[in-house]
């Protein structure tokens, strides 16, 4: 008989009171996909692992699977979520990220191209945050559902760009940019069309090492600010909901611009 007992590598996403002293714990895990499971007693203020739990957590975990929610059994701290809520600006860009996945990924589907990702955001947004951080997210995880959006070439025509045909916007619904003669979406700035190519051709780090703003997170960056807003509504269309967390990061950026 197939034990029901397994151990996995995840990252906290949320959680939510269950009765008086349990929380249900949704977590990305790397071989079982996201994961929903009981975290018994984690409320009371004897409990061995509840402050293991948090979102953002990275943490080894025992689980027993159950028929429509898991329980945890145990639980060790890879590396928890503590030093990121200290900082106001992280702590919103995790929650961002996490809300991400947490509409893209579903039940139970092993995506570990996407766990991957995620341990390395937080990795991130630890030692180089910067407001290119979520938007680079967002971006690749699209491209790791198949639905990258093309930058290279017209998507009406299919001309690539020249400089007698210049790529000046991009329409999400058509899935890419556009030509001039072809232009139905929105105007993009050549500026943010090489961002968006440096984030999804491979030199995502070299895009991140010019956005980090060692002195705070302030959104002031008008080409970062550009690719943020495809970025946003590119997922948003993808997943056809409001993103809230970013919605909040904005208006955090809003207010914190001198």
């Amino acid at each position: 008989m197939t034990s029901r007992l397994y151990r996995d590598e995840a990252v906290v996403i949320r959680s939510y009171k269950l009765g008086e002293a349990d929380r249900i714990v949704v977590m990305l895990t790397r071989e079982h996909g996201k994961v929903r499971a009981v975290a018994k007693g984690v409320r009371k203020t004897h409990s061995k692992f509840g402050g293991r739990l948090e979102p953002l957590s990275h943490v080894a975990v025992q689980v027993h699977r159950g028929t429509n929610l898991d329980v945890v059994n145990q639980v060790e701290t890879i590396d928890s979520s503590g030093r990121m809520f200290g900082d106001l600006d992280v702590m919103t860009e995790g929650l961002a990220v996490l809300e991400a996945v947490d509409q893209l990924v579903p039940d139970r589907e092993p995506v570990p191209e996407v766990f991957r990702m995620l341990v390395g955001v937080r990795k991130t947004l630890s030692e180089r945050p910067s407001a290119l951080v979520v938007p680079a997210f967002l971006l690749r995880l699209l491209a790791a559902e198949g639905v990258r959006p093309e930058l290279d070439r017209c998507v009406v025509c299919g001309e690539v760009e020249s400089e007698s045909t210049p790529l000046v916007a991009i329409d999400l619904e058509r899935g890419g940019v556009q030509c001039r003669g072809c232009r139905s979406g929105v105007g993009i700035t050549s500026s943010a069309l090489h961002l968006l190519r440096d984030v999804l051709d491979g030199r995502l780090g070299e895009a991140l090492d010019r956005a980090h703003r060692p002195g705070g997170q302030v959104l002031d960056d008008p080409v970062v600010a550009e690719v943020a807003s495809i970025a946003t509504r590119a997922f948003e269309f993808h997943v056809e909901r409001r993103l809230r967390s970013v919605a909040i990061f904005e208006r955090h950026d809003t207010r914190s611009e001198p």
